[in-house]
């Protein structure tokens, strides 16, 4: 529910009270004192999905943006009139659930801080989310993601689409575009100096810490991550449901893999920091593209009705670009995801073929301790170097057969040419 101030400009006031009496609101008339070329402000509650409706009809009847119109909050409206208007408005769907095309603008304008704010609390956060990472601490990245700064930017440029609010739009495009440079180049800086410092043990692996690796080598579910942001985070903003949780979750899709770019370059492996930045990239554009599918769904239009036809153009040109950029970009997320499970299946077969000669009768004096597979620095698409097979036997020497065997049937699994290592462990008889 809404309570709606309205200031009436000189000459307009009986056309404005004919226009609420024609839908039967009421409302309360105090007379204007401030000698200003206002005559009355006009106080009327509405639920939630007339707001819109009605204030385009009212703007139709003299109200222009000179005049001041304050939409607020309102907990609790005893009225059988009031009761009418709901069952007229609220229908069900999700166009009566939505807020008004005015609170949409005015809440997408207030998600984006200053930016001065916003430069300062990308950096703050992906310097967090670094450290997090290098610590190979969830919860520190989680943290980072609280303090992001993202939802703003993010689904600014979508509700300035479909609103006709170019300037909104391209405000959030450079807000995006930004953020981004400054949250890798914050992570690389800091990175940087944890490794010349030596905060860090040298000659530290990041390929070997779960929270850099994962994000190095980024496959097609990441896709449903974003996704899933941008349509939260619209729905939310578009139904008036705080977005605090809705904007960690953009920042989830956003600032972890911003600073596992930023290590990979600190560390001197631009490579690696290839998938994480394209992780970046696709993140930004499925942001976006929900955003805008979700709000021109929920039926948001700009408000000249002669502007429809050329923003409904835009709109449809924006989404087929973003979706054949992402298109691409998840191709080649899908080229990742492919090498990822190739490498998993490679590990699971040396395991089982390690078993499989192990338990010829041939070498029953040995016993298969652990099955090790070490992956080539080929980021994003890396893949199988070494096979390490630890297998215990009867002290003595190993078996020459062992080696031979278990590097010919491994090698069947792979069409890369994997070293494989053996490493005896003499078993001492007591």
């Amino acid at each position: 529910m809404r309570l709606v101030q309205l200031t009436v400009p000189t000459g307009r006031r009986e056309t404005i009270l004919e226009t609420l009496d024609e839908r039967e609101i009421d409302y309360v008339v105090t007379d204007e004192a401030s000698n200003r070329e206002y005559t009355a402000v006009i106080y009327f509650p509405l639920p939630s999905p007339a707001v819109e409706p009605v204030l385009d009809e009212l703007q139709e009847a003299g109200i222009d943006e000179d005049a001041y119109t304050v939409v607020v909050d309102a907990e609790t409206v005893v009225s059988r009139r009031f009761q009418a208007l709901r069952d007229e408005y609220e229908k069900g769907d999700v166009e009566s659930d939505r807020i008004s095309r005015q609170e949409l603008q005015a809440e997408a304008e207030s998600l984006t801080p200053t930016f001065g704010v916003y430069a300062t609390m990308t950096i703050v956060s992906a310097v967090v989310a670094t450290a997090g990472l290098l610590l190979d601490s969830p919860a520190v990245v989680v943290g980072s993601m609280v303090i992001a700064p993202l939802i703003g930017p993010a689904l600014g440029a979508s509700v300035g689409s479909v609103i006709d609010d170019e300037e909104l739009f391209i405000e959030s495009i450079l807000y995006q575009l930004i953020g981004i440079i400054l949250a890798i180049a914050a992570a690389a800086v800091f990175a940087w100096l944890v490794r010349t410092t030596n905060i860090v043990p040298p000659g530290l692996d990041i390929g070997s810490i779960d929270e850099i690796s994962e994000r190095l080598t980024p496959d097609l579910l990441s896709l449903a991550v974003a996704l899933g942001a941008g349509v939260a985070g619209i729905v939310s903003i578009a139904t008036g449901i705080s977005v605090a949780l809705v904007g960690v979750m953009i920042a989830a899709a956003l600032i972890p893999p911003a600073a596992a770019a930023g290590v990979a370059i600190a560390w001197g492996e631009p490579s690696a920091a290839i998938g994480s930045t394209a992780l970046v990239l696709v993140n930004v554009l499925s942001v976006n593209l929900a955003g805008l599918l979700t709000l021109w769904y929920a039926g948001y239009r700009p408000e000249n009705l002669f502007s429809r036809d050329e923003t409904e153009k835009r709109v449809r040109e924006r989404v087929i670009g973003l979706a054949a950029i992402v298109f691409i970009f998840a191709v080649f997320l899908g080229g990742i995801t492919y090498a990822s499970y190739g490498l998993a299946t490679f590990e699971e077969s040396a395991q089982n073929e390690a078993e499989i000669v192990l338990d010829d009768a041939e070498f029953a004096e040995y016993q298969l301790i652990e099955t090790e597979v070490i992956v080539d620095e080929d980021y994003p698409f890396v893949g199988p170097e070494r096979v390490i097979v630890t297998i215990g036997g009867p002290p003595g020497a190993e078996e020459p057969g062992i080696a031979d065997t278990l590097a010919e049937r491994i090698n069947q699994q792979t069409n890369e040419d994997v070293i494989v290592e053996i490493r005896y462990i003499g078993q001492v008889e007591r």
